[in-house]
Order: C-alpha cells, then structure tokens, then sequence
C-alpha cells in the first residue's frame, strides 16, 4: 500500500512539474504592436519596403513574425523574450528609416527609403 502511495505522489508530482514548466515556455512568446507612420498605401508590398521589413526584421534574433499594416501604421511582431527584447525590435526598425513607437527613425536610413515613403 505505501509503494502504491509514493507511486501515486510521485506521479501527481510530476504532472504539476510539466505543467509549471509548459507554462512558463509559453509566456516566452510574445506579441507587440508598434505604431509608425507610413506615408505610402503599398508599403506592405513595395519592392524595397515590404521586402526591407520582412529580410530584416525576420533576421533579428528571436522574432518569429512580422506583419505590416500601412493602414493602422503599426506593425505587428511576434517574438521569442527569451532570446530578444522589444527595444531590440523597435532598434532595429528605425534602423529601417521608420519610427517606433517613440522611438524616431535613423535619418540616413530614411533617406535611403524610396521617394512614396517619405513625407
């Protein structure tokens, strides 16, 4: 009986160990909407735009999506907090020429934006 007893504990024990675990894998995920202003109605899926976006962003470490939305001005980042921050992210899209959030955009690299993406 008492072998049946530490079998039974042990095995309650270890599904409140995975599930604690599971949980906290989860929280890793995260989702982030930035705003920006976009000047132009086909950013999304403009040749340079578009493009600098989703090769730049998507190499980031830790970011797993990326979705532009011109008409709300935001963009919308999935990312993994283990391996990045979302400062990291907001960084990386000034770098772009864009701003993020309160964070403004490089002014080189808005320069090198073309000319419908600029005010």
């Amino acid at each position: 009986m008492k072998t049946l007893l530490k079998s039974l504990l042990l095995f309650i024990g270890m599904i409140a160990f995975s599930n604690t675990a599971f949980a906290q894998k989860t929280k890793t995920i995260q989702t982030a909407t930035i705003k920006t202003v976009i000047h132009c109605d086909h950013c999304k899926a403009c040749e340079t735009c578009g493009e600098r976006f989703n090769k730049t962003l998507l190499r980031e470490k830790g970011v797993q999506m990326v979705e532009l939305d011109e008409k709300a001005m935001t963009i919308k980042v999935v990312f993994n907090a283990k391996k990045t921050d979302l400062n990291k992210i907001k960084q990386a899209i000034t770098k772009l020429g864009y701003d993020a959030d309160d964070l403004k955009a490089d002014p080189v690299a808005y320069e090198g934006l073309d000319n419908c993406c600029k005010a």
